[in-house]
């Protein structure tokens, strides 16, 4: 009785030992004999077609467009030298206030020392 007692405090501390083991070395891996463990996965092979449901694909593209549009800010800051390439119609408004044509307006001031 003594004899198995012993024998099972031994093997209760080698297991322990082994997980103890495992637990701090990771990198070592897992060896695995079990038939079910080989089972094939026919979600994650190799061959099987990539599944992308419809949100999925708009929140990629959503994302690329952002990239893109940063990544334009950050060309833009890194090179000023480029310049501006302006092709809206409102940007190449005439300015009837500064022009050389306009008329001289008084402000406040001016009408008052000349009256």
């Amino acid at each position: 009785e003594e004899a198995e007692e012993r024998a099972l405090v031994l093997a209760e501390a080698a297991a322990l030992k082994k997980s103890a083991v495992d637990y701090m070395h990771p990198e070592v891996g897992v060896a695995a004999t079990d038939a079910t463990v080989f089972g094939r996965n026919y979600f994650s092979r190799p061959s099987a077609p990539e599944v992308e449901d419809m949100e999925e694909a708009e929140e990629r593209a959503l994302v690329l467009a952002e990239a893109a549009a940063l990544k334009k800010s950050a060309v833009d800051y890194m090179h000023p030298e480029v310049g501006v390439a302006a092709t809206d119609a409102t940007v190449f408004g005439r300015n009837y206030f500064s022009r050389p044509s306009a008329p001289e307006v008084e402000d406040m001031e001016e009408a008052e020392e000349r009256a």
